[in-house]
């Protein structure tokens, strides 16, 4: 008997929260296509760059690598082609008069699989970190790994 692999339950973009203070996160559906939807499910997916825009009133995701399906045809999907994002129009108001203040930017955290059997994507308002506050995160990164390795 074959066993299957299964699809993970979220991909994560795990540099996000090591280069950006997260200050408001933001839940929002996905515009894709079914070779996106296939290759997501194989966990392709790189969030290298990525980052969201505000264009007439809709939310895109820009430089968001998702891998072209292997089984698909010639009917594929671009790899990096931009996505539209599906928010309230009170969320999208909101994060544009955030986006206007300085140093305020919308990037992606996370994609995962709601219960509805959707694809959604998880953005975060963030401000970039500075150097210090980078070290800062790295000697707490260290400091918990010491005490669990302690504890174990």
């Amino acid at each position: 008997m074959a066993v299957k692999k299964h699809a993970p339950k979220e991909i994560s973009n795990r540099s996000a929260t090591f280069h950006f203070a997260i200050d408001a996160k933001y839940e929002a559906g996905m515009v894709l296509c079914g070779s996106e939807v296939k290759s997501i499910r194989a966990g392709g997916v790189s969030f290298n760059d990525s980052f969201c825009v505000i264009h007439e009133g809709e939310v895109f995701v820009r430089s968001l690598h998702i891998n072209e399906y292997k089984h698909g045809n010639s009917f594929n999907h671009n790899p990096t082609q931009e996505r539209k994002l599906l928010l309230n129009r009170k969320e999208i108001k909101k994060l544009e008069a955030k986006v206007k203040e300085k140093g305020f930017t919308i990037i992606p955290l996370r994609i995962f699989f709601a219960e509805s059997g959707f694809i959604k994507m998880e953005i975060a308002l963030a401000r970039g970190k500075k150097l210090f506050d980078k070290r800062d995160s790295i000697k707490k990164r260290d400091t918990d790994r010491d005490l669990s390795r302690d504890l174990a």
